[in-house]
């Protein structure tokens, strides 16, 4: 099998050296070249041509956003974001794979993490599965701005409908595709769970919420559902959804991970199954694995499901759409552009 050649990018010495000694120590893969900001890493793409490109977030004379968008341009190639667990350093991820990264790491402790070691065989994982994926070139998004006065109040009504979203890689994409497509009286709540750890998800929610007419949140305990409003579920928590005085609510907890996932598909889908007098639409986006699939089957078991699988074509990673496919639940499998249409059809 030919070595992945990979392009280290880091304003940091060390961390270049680390991340550096790090993949060339994995037989699958040889590191080419490293650079110091972004600016330098576009010119090394261009010359070297790497198969994958490991990108810091906050760096000088061209930051890791910027330099994402210009490789999109001129040279399309798989990027991992490193990034700090910071608020600033998780929004600029957000940013970053909104402009084509694919996935990202976070780093232990900060933009010099001497303990970087703690991430790094999902590192290697991570190096190796981008290589294989699809680059998506989205459309950019329109202006927040002009969308936040159409937000309106949630109305605290009975919930005839739910709609529960599942996805990992490349779901902050897909997600932007679907959510922000609704109307602001979109006519059910919508619980989502995205893979990704503490720190990041209320950075996605806040950037969502941003471009979207429909309200979209972090996941709260005891949150109760409304209308018009999407809960993704914070990282590091299960989500479940209960049934409490005639309301269905939130409720968070840290039981240990479902599947190596926490939040976990497979708990959303499979506490929603146990809602009753509700109908839900269940979808599966791109993603690694198939966490959602047990969930799902047990959702199309309570007999109110409807299941809608993303298609491969539009897939960055068509693992946990497969999985959920070759169960035979699935009632549609629908490109990404169509599935937010597709949704509003159901209710």
């Amino acid at each position: 099998m030919k070595q992945l050649s990979v392009l280290v990018v880091d304003d940091s010495a060390f961390m270049r050296k680390l991340i550096k000694d790090f993949l060339n120590e994995d037989p699958r893969i040889t590191v080419l070249d490293t650079a110091r900001n972004g600016e330098e890493a576009v010119t090394k793409i261009m010359q070297l041509k790497p198969d994958v490109v490991t990108m810091d977030v906050e760096m000088p004379v061209l930051n890791g956003i910027e330099a994402v968008k210009e490789i999109m341009k001129c040279y399309p190639v798989p990027i991992i974001m490193l990034s700090s667990t910071t608020k600033a350093g998780a929004e600029n991820t957000i940013l970053a794979m909104e402009a084509g990264a694919l996935d990202f790491i976070s780093k232990p402790s900060g933009a010099i993490s001497l303990d970087l070691h703690k991430v790094k065989s999902e590192l290697i994982e991570k190096v190796i599965a981008v290589s294989k994926m699809k680059i998506k070139l989205n459309k950019p998004m329109s202006k927040p701005s002009l969308r936040k006065h159409e937000k309106k109040v949630p109305n605290k009504n009975e919930i005839p409908k739910l709609v529960l979203i599942g996805t990992s890689t490349g779901g902050p994409r897909a997600l932007q595709e679907v959510i922000t497509k609704w109307p602001a009286d979109f006519k059910a709540p919508v619980v989502i769970v995205q893979h990704m750890p503490p720190g990041f998800t209320e950075s996605l929610a806040n950037r969502l919420n941003s471009l979207s007419s429909v309200n979209v949140k972090e996941a709260e305990q005891d949150d109760v559902l409304t209308a018009g409003t999407a809960y993704i579920a914070p990282g590091g928590f299960h989500l479940r959804l209960i049934q409490k005085a005639g309301k269905t609510m939130v409720s968070l907890d840290k039981e240990p991970p479902v599947g190596g996932h926490r939040p976990a598909v497979n708990v959303l889908f499979e506490s929603a199954s146990k809602i009753k007098n509700i109908e839900k639409i269940a979808v599966i986006l791109t993603g690694m694995g198939s966490d959602g699939t047990h969930g799902l089957i047990k959702l199309k078991e309570s007999g109110e499901a409807v299941a809608i699988a993303e298609a491969e074509e539009s897939c960055i990673v068509y693992g946990m759409p497969k999985s959920a496919v070759l169960t035979k639940k699935v009632d549609e499998v629908i490109h990404l552009h169509s599935i937010a249409a597709a949704i509003q059809n159901y209710l």
